[in-house]
């Protein structure tokens, strides 16, 4: 088996854990350099890389611009050049390099991110349309309803016959809808408090809702901090029809979602420029380093580094285009 199809099986393995990564392929070069078109690397969310784009020259690069994607969640084209280029393009970044082989790669960042989930709960027109338009846009879904089957949510990913929600994971990526219409809104809304999600959201009449939360307030264990995340799905669709209600709940969590999204942008990792070739180095990954007087120098490479001392002892220092004909 090649690398890249050990990376392609490697991304099929976080695909189905749920994992955000990112695959990266080289899809174009001019010699010389270390990688060839087709050559493949898989980035994670904390910036470990399992495959091949090239050496210290692109990697750093191409880990920097993969964890940008993994936030905006937008594939890019990564073009890594000794001379930039001219042209902005939408979906094209271009990076300066200062490699001394001077080869030209050009990579494509391709994010992939776990499907949101969509987990409804009740046996409603509401819940049942919710259901089906999240499986058409392309979310995860789970039906929640007590003595459901899988015959009763045929469009659900996974159908749920208690409030027991474990089996579902709900996490930060999960949006609920409680779609109970009063029948057993408070056991619901209770149920998903105890977990980390996106939302939940209530389908029910203001005075409903006041009444929910207010049930609510008196149960042990559940804190007004808890009640505050609880909000009314479809504010605006007063008086609109189940499927109406539905739609317009399915909205409001597209808009939030894409909101939150831009909140939990990844961190890039610290980087330092190299003090020689003027090179973004990446502070925890770096390999030369040198501390004089107090100051930490990072360095692209070990010609970089060298440069440095012979600069720093006084000596003719050699510039990157003179260790690039090296």
């Amino acid at each position: 088996m090649s690398l890249a199809d050990d990376v392609l099986d490697r991304a099929a393995e976080l695909r189905r854990r749920g994992e955000t990564f990112v695959v990266a392929t080289v899809v174009r070069v001019e010699p010389p350099t270390s990688a060839q078109a087709g050559d493949k690397a898989l980035i994670t969310a904390d910036g470990k890389i399992w495959g091949w784009v090239g050496g210290s020259c692109s990697e750093g690069l191409v880990r920097r611009e993969a964890l940008v994607a993994m936030g905006d969640a937008q594939p890019r084209l990564v073009k890594i050049a000794p001379d930039e280029s001219p042209d902005h393009l939408p979906g094209v970044v271009s990076h300066l390099s200062t490699c001394p082989s001077a080869g030209k790669l050009d990579v494509f960042i391709d994010p992939q991110l776990p499907r949101p989930l969509l987990l409804v709960v009740g046996d409603t027109p509401a819940a049942h349309t919710l259901i089906k338009l999240g499986a058409t846009i392309g979310y995860k879904t789970c039906a929640v309803h007590p003595g459901a089957t899988a015959a009763d949510f045929q469009e659900a990913d996974q159908v749920i016959d208690s409030l027991d929600l474990a089996s579902a994971q709900p996490n930060a990526s999960t949006w609920a809808v409680v779609a109970t219409m009063g029948h057993y809104d408070e056991d619901a809304i209770e149920a998903l408090l105890g977990y980390d999600v996106a939302y939940i959201g209530l389908v029910a009449s203001r005075r409903r809702a006041a009444t929910v939360l207010g049930v609510l307030r008196d149960r042990p264990g559940v804190t007004q901090r808890g009640l505050e995340r609880v909000r009314r799905a479809a504010d605006s669709s007063v008086g609109g029809s189940q499927e109406e209600i539905a739609l317009a709940t399915l909205a409001e969590i597209a808009a939030e979602r894409h909101a939150h999204q831009r909140r939990d942008a990844i961190p890039l990792p610290e980087t330092a420029t190299d003090p020689i070739c003027g090179m973004q180095v990446e502070v925890k990954a770096a390999m030369h380093t040198l501390t004089v007087h107090g100051t930490t120098y990072y360095f692209c490479g070990a010609g970089c580094l060298d440069a440095f001392k012979r600069q720093e002892a006084g000596a003719p220092t050699e510039t990157p285009q003179t260790l690039a004909s090296h």
